[in-house]
């Protein structure tokens, strides 16, 4: 899967769109918090724009050497539900015609009508639901394999998807593909992955922690009693922390302690300064408690991921999933973990699909079936590259947020073998 004869340009994303012509290859990443969605939908072959795409058949040729294939256009689509709310992907899926388009795919057999490529353990734990309610069944797909394609896809594909974000600055990383491994992948979920990866197909899960999304959800939920991930994120952009949290200069009397290279602003014991005060959890305000939580874990997972960086020398470190959703002080508190303990030698370096690298690797192994290859064709970037700010002073990312959480569509042509 690399650039070879792909147009060098830009993908474009917008909001989820009604696809014009058949539904085929649909993957999912079911988790335990979230389930994603990734699936092709070909559109209409006869527009101007696809005639441009799909008029040469040397373009079949050009990325996988294989010329003995057809080229199909369309858009990728994206979507994401929640896994406890598993009903609503399914009722989606039967209001798509997912159970019935699987027999006119593009290429499928019968026997493939009515099978979709599924990683996570939701995969095991739902396959008798999906069986029962639509009639099909998952051909389940390895998590790690489906994580680690999906971002070797996006890395050597897509030239607008790696970035660095600190200080309310965000900068796109051109990458190398000659360049680009070894690397250390951090996929945040429910819990923490982290992957060495040489190569494709090529990767050790060599770390990871259980202290994850699905912490700050459900203690977040316990103390704020928020809903929803997106609900409890909302909340802690207005939090303050340093009302609740321990500081090296509560200790110090407002000095830093600079032998060591603490700054008196500097996080001492998270949650700490509830141990002194004689408060009810009440007392506090929920998005104090929601914007400490946020940073405990954050940092948690910023400097777990360096030390294993560390530990087998890698210097490019990508953090992928759900949890992250491009949130300012969630990418800020990780960036600075990693800075600080690297002394500026390393990066955290954020994906924009990070919430997709599983579902679009179970998707990419359709390519064992019949699907030669996946070519982006467009990627346009409109996440605004410095957030705003609100009447505060303080960082406004609720644009980034909606970018990376929203329902999406990419532009690409997908290779079918004859």
């Amino acid at each position: 899967m690399d650039r070879n004869g792909v147009t060098e340009g830009e993908f474009e994303e917008r909001g989820m769109n009604k696809c014009a012509e058949q539904v085929s290859h649909l993957a999912l990443d079911i988790g335990g918090s979230l389930i994603k969605m990734v699936y092709f939908c070909g559109e209409n072959s006869g527009s101007e724009h696809q005639q441009g795409i799909l008029s040469s058949k040397e373009s079949c040729g050009l990325s996988n050497g294989n010329t003995n294939c057809s080229v199909l256009g369309g858009k990728l689509h994206f979507r994401k539900f929640e896994t406890s709310k598993i009903n609503e992907c399914l009722e989606f899926m039967s209001s798509k015609q997912f159970h019935r388009n699987g027999e006119d795919c593009h290429g499928a057999s019968v026997s493939e009508k009515n099978i979709i490529k599924a990683t996570g353990g939701g995969a095991f734990k739902f396959a008798d639901l999906f069986k029962e309610k639509l009639g099909m069944t998952l051909d389940k797909v390895d998590e790690m394999n489906s994580l680690v394609a999906g971002a070797n896809f996006l890395l050597k594909a897509a030239s607008h998807e790696a970035y660095t974000y600190m200080d309310g600055q965000k900068e796109y990383v051109q990458i190398d593909q000659n360049d680009l491994y070894p690397y250390l992948l951090v996929n945040i979920g429910s819990g923490v992955s982290m992957i060495k990866v040489d190569g494709d197909g090529k990767f050790e899960r060599v770390s990871g922690t259980s202290v994850g999304g699905g912490t700050f959800w459900g203690l977040g939920k316990l103390l704020t009693k928020c809903k929803s991930f997106d609900e409890l994120l909302e909340l802690s952009y207005s939090g303050n922390n340093r009302v609740i949290d321990m500081l090296v200069g509560d200790i110090y009397g407002g000095m830093d302690y600079s032998k060591i290279g603490l700054s008196s602003t500097a996080i001492a014991s998270s949650f700490g300064k509830a141990v002194s005060e004689d408060k009810d959890l009440e007392e506090y305000k929920p998005e104090d408690v929601a914007r400490s939580l946020l940073r405990m874990i954050s940092n948690n997972i910023g400097q777990i991921a360096y030390l294993n960086a560390l530990r087998f020398g890698l210097k490019r470190i990508f953090f992928g999933g759900f949890f992250i959703r491009g949130h300012a002080y969630t990418m800020d508190t990780i960036s600075v973990a990693v800075n600080f303990w690297s002394n500026g030698e390393a990066k955290a370096m954020f994906l924009r699909h990070e919430g997709f690298l599983g579902a679009l690797g179970a998707f990419m192994s359709h390519r064992k079936d019949g699907f030669a290859d996946l070519m982006a064709h467009h990627l346009v970037e409109q996440v605004p590259t410095k957030p705003s700010r609100n009447a505060g002073g303080g960082l406004n990312n609720s644009s980034i947020l909606k970018d990376v959480n929203e329902n999406i569509s990419i532009e690409c042509t997908m290779q079918l073998s004859n």
